[in-house]
This record gives structure tokens, sequence and C-alpha cells, in this order.
């Protein structure tokens, strides 16, 4: 069975779709079969990513490694019985057309609560959370006090993951390998950001999550999607030199992929 890894939070600008597609272009480029969906419905941004690498390629007629997007079928209102919800039959739909030809499928979440994204999360393998350095975003996950150092209670993502744990759990299914990755990080040592990584190394303990690395905030990867492009393409799209950003993204990207610790996966670019 394809291992489903599930980006998602309920905050947008935390650089989901960002880390959805060069955690697709990195195991494609490692010779794994990855789908993608995106259930970000309006916006979809994953879903242009991909369109976009694809007109690039088939301009430029680069090789460049490519990774299958599939939109949610579309499912007749009358073959539904009552009470059952038509987004649970389009997503399970398409992960049953998609699964036997996928080593990995990636699911991009819409950065708020929706009935798709509550089911995705319940169908998680790995779900990796993108969070912004702030305690604005942290306020996702849990409550804190007015001086950033007590945790008061969770918040309202993490009940939701709370409960697709326990939905894996009554169907006999391995427990979701939850990370939360401190994404659009400062280069400079603040005080806020030493209370961030107290209050979630606090957190993580207490409601099970694993912390990994993310992006710095950059300009490139806003360069790169209009070309649907990654950092591990630039080599491939003529640029021998990679500046120190470039190679410290590239980096972050390889730390990140790495602490994902996804099975089969050995990082090797």
């Amino acid at each position: 069975m394809a291992h489903i890894i599930v980006v998602g939070n309920e905050k947008g600008g935390a650089g989901k779709s960002t880390v959805s597609m060069h955690v697709a272009s990195a195991l494609s480029r490692m010779g794994h079969r990855i789908s993608c969906l995106d259930l970000d419905l309006r916006q979809r941004t994953l879903g242009r990513y991909i369109e976009n690498r694809r007109q690039y390629t088939a301009k430029t007629r680069l090789p460049l490694p490519q990774m299958e997007y599939h939109d949610l079928p579309e499912i007749d209102p009358a073959t539904l019985r009552p009470g059952e919800n038509i987004y649970d039959h389009r997503l399970s739909a398409a992960i049953t057309a998609i699964e036997a030809d996928s080593d990995f499928i990636l699911i991009d979440c819409p950065g708020s609560h929706t009935r798709l994204s509550q089911v995705a999360h319940s169908l998680a393998d790995t779900l990796i959370t993108p969070l912004n350095d702030s305690f604005i975003d942290f306020d996702l996950l849990a409550r804190i006090d007015s001086r950033g150092e007590k945790i008061l209670g969770p918040s309202v993502y993490s009940e939701m993951v709370w409960s697709a744990r326990q939905l894996r759990a009554q169907a006999g299914l391995k427990p979701i390998d939850w990370i939360v990755m401190r994404n659009r990080v400062g280069t400079q040592r603040m005080v806020n950001k030493e209370k961030m990584e107290h209050a979630l190394k606090m957190l993580s303990e207490r409601i099970g999550f694993r912390i990994a690395p993310g992006f710095s905030e950059r300009v490139i990867f806003r360069e790169l999607f209009p070309r649907g492009l990654t950092l591990l393409d630039l080599k491939d799209i003529g640029v021998k030199q990679l500046n120190i950003s470039n190679i410290a993204a590239r980096q972050e990207l390889r730390d990140m992929m790495k602490a994902l610790r996804l099975p089969g996966v050995e990082v090797n670019f």
C-alpha cells in the first residue's frame, strides 16, 4: 500500500504548498512513484505548481523528474446513501484509483478546517504541519499564557489530529507520525525565537509530535513557482554555480527529508 503523507494545518501562509512540492519533487528525483492531491479546491496552489512544471518541461524539453497530479473525481449525489458525505467519497475514490501505482500519496490540505481536510488527516501515515516561527501560529497547536512560558491546553487543530488518531486506532491502523515543521525561521537568535523553541519542545512531549527543521524565508521560492521548479532543479536548468543562499536552502531540504524518516527513503541528493 502507498504511504500517505498529509501536509496540513488550519492557517494560511505557513508554506504548506512549498513544502509539499519540494517533498514530492525530492521523492520523485530519488526514484519513488509519487501522486499528489490538492484539497484546496479553490486556490489549488499545489495543483498550479505542478501544472506550471509540466508546461515548463514541455516548452524546454528538459527531462525533469515528474510527479503525478490528480483532481478529485466527481461523485453522483444520487449514488449516496442517507447521511453519507460526498467529499468522503470523492477523496476515497481518488485514493483507490491511484494507490496501486504509487509508492507515496501526498495530500496538500487547505489553510482552513474543511470536511476534506478532516478526513485526509485520518488517512495520514505521516502528517507534516508547517508552522511559522511565531506565537500567532503556535496558537494553532495550543493555548499559552501571556508570557509564552506555560501551556494552558491544546487548541483546535491539535484536537482534530487527536480525533484522527483515535479513528485510526479504531480501524487498527498504525499511529500517525506527526511532524511539526518550524518554517520561515529567522536567522537571528532572538528571545521570542528561543521562547518558541522551548514552548514547542514542551508541547511535543505533551501531545506527541516530532519537531523538524523547515525552510528559512527565501525569495527563491517565489521565483521558482511560475516555472514549477524546486531547489533540486537549479542545476538541471543551467544554474552552474549556486549562491550561498541556494546552497543553504538545499541543505535545509536535505535535513527536512531526513527528519521525515519516510519508509524506504534514503536521502541521496
